[in-house]
């Protein structure tokens, strides 16, 4: 009996993220990179073109903050790199099935290296078990996103800051804080299965 009341609060350890409760392996964590990679690469095909912007709305930067969560920082770490160098490479697996650096919207990309990091090192410290929480940790890693995408964008189009902003952060607060509720969602219900099942 004690061993069974025990097990939740094994799983559910501080210092866990999801991935680590799959069977530990180095075979495991190259097919958590490449997996993480290639979700990534999938996502970035739900794009939609935005009016007025070289950067399109698409599934990419929800999936890089999933991976991020969900592997931990050295794993979304390099996850991203993975999906970064390989699309540089010429994969075009990019939003809008784009490839190579020379785009205006390559610092989103940078950016989701960044945040992947971060997200995923929150998600060490619980960041991704309650819904408060992991809204938080949403929040942050898109605005890390941005803080560099937005000013890659403005150099890389000769725009201002004021006109990068308006063409690529504004038209995507909206499917951002959708992204957000569907990770406030789907995050900490993983948690709660997890904790049944132990």
């Amino acid at each position: 009996m004690s061993s069974t009341a025990a097990a939740p609060v094994r799983t559910l350890r501080a210092g866990t993220v999801l991935a680590d409760l799959l069977p530990s392996s180095r075979v495991r964590d190259v097919a958590l990179v490449v997996g993480g990679a290639a979700l990534t690469g999938l996502a970035a095909q739900l794009s939609v073109p935005v009016p007025g912007s070289p950067v399109p709305v698409s599934g990419q930067t929800f999936a890089a903050l999933l991976v991020g969560t969900a592997l931990g920082a050295r794993r979304g770490f390099l996850s991203l790199a993975l999906y970064a160098v390989v699309g540089m490479a010429g994969v075009p697996w990019f939003a809008q099935g784009s490839s190579g650096y020379a785009m205006p919207s390559f610092g989103y990309i940078l950016g989701m290296l960044l945040a992947a990091t971060v997200v995923g090192a929150l998600a060490r410290r619980g960041a991704d078990r309650s819904v408060l929480r992991t809204a938080g940790t949403m929040a942050l890693g898109s605005a890390l996103i941005y803080a560099v995408g937005v000013p890659y964008l403005a150099l890389a189009t000769g725009m201002t800051l004021g006109q990068a902003v308006a063409a690529g952060l504004t038209p995507f607060l909206i499917g951002d804080a959708l992204k957000a509720a569907l990770a406030m969602g789907a995050l900490p219900a993983a948690w709660k299965l997890v904790g049944r099942k132990g």
